[in-house]
C-alpha cells in the first residue's frame, strides 16, 4: 500500500523588521485548496509557533515549531526571511514523526488543478525549477522530500557553511542555498512549466493576470499577496472560495 502523504506548512511569527501577513486564515485555505486538488490519502500538517490555535480548522493536525538555527540570519541580510528550521523535514526525525514521504509547501501558494501528477512521483526528491534564479534549480517553496534519506541534510548543518554557500549562489533563500549545495545537479527532479508549475511573477503579471494554460499550482514568491490579488483576479478568487 502506498504510504500516506504528508503536506506540511509553516507558520512562525515574524522577526522585527520582517513583513510577514500569514495567519490561520491563509493556513485554512491552503488546506481547503489541497484537500480539493488531492483526493488520495493525505494529512495536512501544520508547525507553527503560535501560541494559541483559535480560528485553525480542526483537521489540520499541529506540530509545535522547534527553535533550532532559528536566530542564524538570511545569508543576504537579517531583513530576509531565514527558513533552516525546515531543513529538519530531511532528518530521521522527520521520517519517524510525520511520516517517510513529505510535501513542503509554502503558505503563498495558489492550487487550481489536480496534484497527483506532481506529488505522486517515484523520484525521492523534487524541487520547484527556479525561474528566477541563473546560479541553480531549486527553490524551497515546493519540496518532494524522502524523511531520512538524507539525514544528513540537517543532522550536518553548518550556519557558517550555509552561510558562505549561499552568498555564492547569489541571491538564494537561506535553506535553498544549503539544499544547492548538498544536491549536485541530476540527483533530484525537478517542477516547471511543463508540469503546471507557475509563477505569478515571471508567468501571470506580465500577461495581465492570466492563468497560463495547464496550470495546477501558482507560487506567489515576492511581495504580491494571492488574498490580496483575490479582489481583482477571478481565477485567485476562486482557487480561496
Amino acid at each position: 500500500m502506498k504510504p500516506t502523504l504528508n503536506v506540511v506548512t509553516f507558520l512562525w511569527k515574524p522577526k522585527p523588521g520582517y513583513r510577514s501577513a500569514f495567519t490561520f486564515e491563509h493556513v485554512n485555505s491552503l488546506y481547503r485548496m489541497v484537500k480539493r486538488h488531492y483526493p488520495e490519502p493525505m494529512r495536512f500538517h501544520l508547525v507553527t509557533d503560535a501560541d494559541e490555535r483559535a480560528g485553525l480548522d480542526e483537521r489540520v493536525f499541529v506540530t509545535p515549531l522547534w527553535r533550532d538555527y532559528a536566530d542564524v540570519p538570511h545569508p543576504n541580510g537579517a531583513h530576509n526571511p531565514s527558513c533552516y528550521r525546515r531543513l529538519r523535514l530531511y532528518s530521521n526525525w522527520a521520517r519517524d514523526w510525520f511520516g517517510p514521504r513529505i510535501v513542503q509547501l509554502d503558505l503563498d501558494m495558489v492550487v487550481v488543478g489536480d496534484l497527483r501528477p506532481l506529488w505522486n512521483r517515484s523520484d525521492r526528491f523534487v524541487f520547484w525549477a527556479d525561474q528566477l534564479n541563473p546560479h541553480g534549480r531549486i527553490n524551497g517553496a515546493m519540496q518532494l522530500i524522502t524523511a531520512g534519506a538524507r539525514d544528513e541534510i540537517w543532522s550536518r548543518f553548518d550556519p557558517e557553511t550555509a552561510r558562505v554557500v549561499g552568498r555564492e549562489r547569489g541571491k538564494w533563500g537561506s535553506d535553498q542555498g544549503w539544499l544547492a549545495h548538498n544536491f549536485p545537479e541530476g540527483t533530484y527532479g525537478t517542477w516547471g512549466t511543463a508540469d503546471g508549475a507557475f509563477s505569478w511573477r515571471v508567468h501571470c503579471k506580465p500577461k495581465g493576470g492570466q492563468l497560463p494554460d495547464g496550470a495546477r499550482i501558482v507560487n506567489f514568491h515576492g511581495l504580491e499577496d494571492p488574498w490580496v490579488l483575490a479582489g481583482s483576479v477571478d481565477w485567485i478568487r476562486e482557487a480561496y472560495k
